[in-house]
C-alpha cells in the first residue's frame, strides 16, 4: 500500500511538471515565425542585389515582407516578394519559396478559402496564433518591410525613386495583439542594420 501511495505522489508530481510545458505559448511561436520570416526577407536581399542605376524604379523590387492583418483571424497572413515587374501587385511568381516546405509563401485570400497546394500554411499567422490586430510606429507607418543589399531596411518602396528616399531612419515597430488575449507581442527592427527582434529583448 505504502508503494501504491508513494508511485501516485511520484506521477503526481511528474504531471505537475509536464503538464505546464505542454500547453502552447502562442506569443512565442508567433514571434519565431515571424522573426524567421523577416530574416529571411534580409538574407534574401543581401543575396539578391536589385540596385540598377539604370531603372529610376529600382526599389520598387527590394525583396520585402507584406502583413495583411484581419480582425477576421484567418484573414490575417504575410507574404515574402519582390515587385519584378514594378506594377505594384503581388503574383506567385513574384514571392518566394518557403524553405521548410518547398512552398510559395503567398495567397490571395486568407486560410478561409481555398489554399493551393503549392502554398505554405506557415504564413497564416492569424490561423495558426489568432493574430487579428497590428499596430506601427517609429520609422515605419506601413504594413511592409523591404531590404537591400546591404541589408538595410526600406518602407514605401511603392513610390520608391533613385534618391533612397526609402530607406528607414528610425527603429519600426510592428505591434500584435491575438485574439485570445494574450499580451500584444512588438518586434522592432533596428534602422540601419536591419536587426530584428522582441522589443526589450535585443538576443531573442
Amino acid at each position: 500500500m505504502i508503494e501504491l501511495v508513494l508511485s501516485v505522489i511520484i506521477i503526481g508530481i511528474l504531471a505537475a511538471l509536464v503538464i505546464p510545458r505542454m500547453h502552447r505559448d502562442l506569443r512565442q511561436e508567433a514571434a519565431d515565425n515571424i522573426l524567421s520570416a523577416i530574416r529571411y526577407t534580409q538574407h534574401l536581399a543581401l543575396i539578391d542585389d536589385k540596385t540598377d542605376p539604370f531603372d529610376s524604379n529600382w526599389q520598387k523590387k527590394l525583396w520585402k515582407i507584406q502583413f495583411t492583418i484581419s480582425s477576421n483571424t484567418d484573414g490575417s497572413f504575410y507574404t515574402i516578394s519582390t515587385d519584378l515587374n514594378e506594377n505594384g501587385s503581388v503574383s506567385k511568381d513574384e514571392c518566394t519559396v518557403d524553405p521548410a516546405n518547398g512552398k510559395y509563401m503567398y495567397n490571395t485570400g486568407g486560410w478561409s478559402t481555398n489554399l493551393a497546394s503549392d502554398e505554405s500554411p506557415n504564413i497564416f499567422i492569424g490561423h495558426h496564433y489568432g493574430i487579428n490586430a497590428m499596430e506601427t510606429s517609429g520609422g515605419c507607418n506601413v504594413q511592409h518591410i523591404a531590404f537591400d543589399h546591404l541589408g538595410r531596411p526600406h518602407v514605401g518602396i511603392g513610390s520608391a525613386t533613385n534618391d533612397y528616399g526609402t530607406y528607414m531612419s528610425s527603429d519600426c515597430n510592428f505591434t500584435f495583439s491575438f485574439a485570445g488575449g494574450e499580451d500584444n507581442i512588438t518586434i522592432t527592427i533596428n534602422a540601419e542594420t536591419g536587426y530584428a527582434h522582441i522589443a526589450g529583448e535585443p538576443d531573442s
